[in-house]
């Protein structure tokens, strides 16, 4: 009896540990025991010697620590971008990372990684050098050039001359993996290049026939004209029987006619010069010529800011780093509240007074941009009277107390605040100035975690002062809606 117990017993351990065994998947650990495991890699941001950057890149933020490779790079390999993107059979993903050896001051790498269904792991496939150096200005995205649903990886940057490259790869059908993707454009130019999009039927937007595909066009500088801002526009269309993306046609675009010194002065290359050029207000200017006032831009080159207004909202980018270009800079920007979203701005000069603005958003995020940055943009000027009237009325510093919903606020006379709620204590700088009458409050808190600036509209009433959330644009002054804050000062 007690033997037959014990193996009762026994049975139903065994029983119980063999499900769990399969129900946890610790059987596929057992039987495959090189399944692919992703390594968080951490990215370092390579240093250039020769670059033109209007910053001190001592204090060039690493690019994003949170980029996963699904199997480690080598030692002296630094990872620039990775996109992830559907294989063939939908099965899994693969993987293609950016790099650039740590050793090496010459082109950045593309390298593909395939899930292998055999062994269950990822392998690294292949490494292919792009037309690229300059890991700052480094871009990595897919898209449907061709209009088979066959996405081509592109990675666009800038080489050591500070010309604008594009590298295109296009996975060719049949071939095995290994030896399947191959280049099928490679451009370099010291203008800018763009891809030309085509709108494409709503057959092809449903799955049922191919799209056009769209052309590539690059701008570069008329060498038989002596008017500087004379350019060349270059089309190149992809041939299905060479595979491979070809020059087409080849047309000049006259430039504006000014002040050739003047030119040659803002593209000199000297650091700072295009930057504090571009300082101010930008408003865009549609294709029919019309100023759209609802869509500008505000460089802050000394603030070190970029300004975004469009579609009734603001975003605030910080400027990272500004690097040459034959006609004006290209820079790199990072949204000063998501760290992850980037924004790569080509700025080139069309007359003393706009501008040809080109912006890359950072597609690895998942964001839906409703606005499109890509145009003209003019110059915003105001009368003499107009600028007296709406120049801000800075006040002095003041030190007192107030009590408020949020807490205890400490205004210092050095320009500083602190706020006290619950043994909590939060920090930043402040300032009071008045517009057209406005009495306002600005606060730009110390900490990473907060907006980097909160202005609020200051009203008195009943012995108190009532704090409204507002925004400045070009329309005005704008109110938020948001709950307001009463200040009631304390008496010591």
């Amino acid at each position: 009896m007690k033997k037959y117990v014990a193996s009762s017993v026994l049975i139903l351990v065994i029983s119980v540990s063999l499900i769990i065994f399969l129900a946890t998947g610790l059987w596929q650990k057992f039987f495959y025991p090189e399944e692919d495991e992703i390594i968080k890699t951490k990215i370092v941001t390579p240093r250039e010697t020769n670059s033109h950057s209007f910053e001190d890149h001592s204090s060039f933020p690493g690019w994003d620590n949170n980029i996963n490779t699904k199997i480690p790079l080598e030692e002296e390999e630094i990872v620039i971008a990775v996109v992830n993107k559907e294989s063939e059979d939908g099965r899994a993903e693969e993987q293609f990372a950016v790099y650039r050896k740590a050793s090496d001051i010459g082109p950045v790498y593309l390298t593909y990684f395939y899930y292998d269904e055999n062994t269950r792991s990822y392998r690294r496939m292949w490494d292919m050098p792009t037309a690229a150096t300059r890991a700052e200005t480094i871009t990595l995205f897919n898209q449907d050039l061709i209009g088979d649903r066959n996405n081509c990886i592109i990675v666009t940057g800038m080489n050591a001359q500070n010309e604008h490259t594009m590298t295109i790869f296009r996975r060719t059908p049949g071939l095995p993996f290994s030896s399947a993707y191959r280049k099928i454009a490679e451009l370099q130019i010291a203008g800018s290049i763009v891809i030309q999009e085509t709108g494409r039927t709503l057959a092809y937007q449903q799955g049922v026939s191919r799209g056009t595909s769209h052309n590539i066009a690059s701008y570069g500088q008329d060498p038989m004209s002596s008017n500087f801002l004379d350019q060349v526009e270059t089309i190149y269309r992809f041939n299905p029987s060479s595979g491979q993306y070809e020059r087409s046609s080849v047309s000049r675009i006259p430039g504006s006619q000014i002040e050739q010194r003047r030119v040659r002065e803002l593209l000199s290359g000297v650091p700072g010069v295009f930057e504090n050029f571009i300082r101010g207000l930008w408003y865009y200017v549609s294709p029919e010529g019309t100023i759209d006032t609802k869509q500008y831009l505000y460089f802050d080159p000394a603030g070190k800011e970029i300004i975004f207004y469009g579609d009734e909202a603001q975003q605030v980018f910080q400027w990272q780093t500004s690097t040459r270009t034959r006609y004006g800079i290209y820079i790199r920007s990072q949204n000063i509240s998501i760290s992850t979203l980037l924004r790569f701005i080509d700025i080139g000069l069309e007359s003393l007074d706009s501008l040809n603005i080109r912006v890359i958003e950072d597609v690895r995020l998942k964001i839906t941009v409703t606005t499109t940055w890509d145009g003209s943009y003019r110059r915003a000027t105001v009368s003499p009277s107009t600028a007296a009237q709406n120049k801000p009325n800075i006040k002095e510093p003041v030190n007192a107390f107030y009590d408020s919903s949020w807490g205890r606020f400490q205004f210092l006379p050095t320009g500083e605040y602190t706020i006290t709620l619950a043994g909590a204590v939060r920090k930043g700088h402040y300032v009071f100035y008045t517009i057209n009458e406005n009495e306002l409050l600005e606060l730009r808190p110390s900490d990473n975690t907060s907006e980097s600036r909160m202005i609020y509209r200051m009203e008195n009433a009943a012995g108190v002062t009532i704090l409204s959330r507002v925004r400045l644009g070009t329309t005005g002054i704008q109110d938020l809606m948001e709950p307001p804050i009463t200040l009631t000062k304390v008496i010591n």
